[in-house]
């Protein structure tokens, strides 16, 4: 199947009182390029998830939302130090001796004293998180990659139509080609008869001007190209897989032959004809640049 790198994906799950949501979204990029923003208490997996995401996919420019939200006790844990406390209470004692004023420490002044008691947030149980994490991603992942099966096949079966009507300008190219040279062949006897009137006029001569305008805009090595370059860019879409990179290259081909028409070209129908073949290459290109 054909996947286009645009996508989108999105997952939530909870559990004991944890809850984690992952978006993710993509646009098209020549390589796998992933940013990922994690809350700072899970910055550590950042790596996980980058492995995790390989799984899924090959290119694309990747943004990455994690979410998480601890509901036990608003994820934090009171801290009582008290070691600390006793260190405050020795020096307040020695400095009541040492100054010669009324010791009058409470265990209210205590509390006052810095870093006694702390808020600290819970601590993350790692396997079950690693558990979690892994299932909500892998969850995301899978809507995720729909979004771009859906997408690419849209972009397949557009491809595909593209691709026939291509065929049909180069079919005509091909049909015409042959008429031009009778026509030219004709238009220069003629021109020769009006101008020697009733004088013989030299068969080979015109043999030889035919055949070296018919080599001057000879276009058959550039149409069979253009007829293989068609039919295996279609038998590529139909294999599918992450063929945007080999598609970009036949596309480029494409365009460098129909170039070389326009360029030999001395019909209007065939000009025209190639222009519009040349249109609609650039508009595969576009297409393909889409495409994983």
């Amino acid at each position: 199947m054909i996947k286009s790198m645009t996508g989108f994906g999105r997952s939530e799950m909870s559990a004991d009182n944890k809850k984690i949501t992952i978006e993710m979204k993509s646009v098209n990029h020549r390589y796998l390029d992933v940013n990922i923003k994690t809350p700072k208490k899970l910055s550590f997996y950042d790596t996980f998830l980058r492995n995790l995401l390989k799984k899924y996919i090959e290119r694309g420019k990747v943004d990455i939302f994690v979410t998480y939200e601890d509901e036990s006790d608003n994820g934090k844990v009171l801290s009582y130090d008290g070691a600390l406390a006793m260190e405050y209470a020795k020096y307040i004692e020695q400095m009541g001796r040492e100054l010669k004023i009324e010791n009058d420490i409470t265990t209210s002044a205590l509390i006052k004293c810095q870093d006694i008691f702390v808020m600290k947030d819970s601590t993350i149980d790692e396997e079950q998180m690693e558990k979690l994490l892994t299932e909500v991603f892998e969850e995301a992942a899978k809507n995720f990659v729909n979004t771009r099966i859906t997408e690419g096949e849209n972009l397949k079966n557009d491809l595909i139509d593209k691709l026939n009507q291509m065929a049909e300008y180069v079919s005509f190219i091909e049909e015409r080609s042959p008429q031009i040279i009778e026509e030219y062949k004709k238009k220069i006897t003629e021109k020769i008869n009006e101008l020697l009137e009733n004088q013989q006029i030299d068969e080979n001569r015109i043999i030889m001007e035919v055949t070296l305008f018919a080599d001057k805009i000879c276009v058959d090595e550039e149409i069979v190209r253009l007829k293989s370059h068609i039919d295996g860019m279609k038998n590529t879409l139909l294999k599918g897989g992450a063929v945007g990179r080999k598609l970009d290259f036949v596309a480029q081909e494409m365009n460098r032959e129909a170039n070389t028409i326009l360029s030999k070209s001395s019909d209007i129908e065939i000009t025209d004809v190639g222009i519009e073949l040349k249109t609609i290459i650039e508009k595969v290109r576009e297409q393909i640049q889409n495409i994983e």
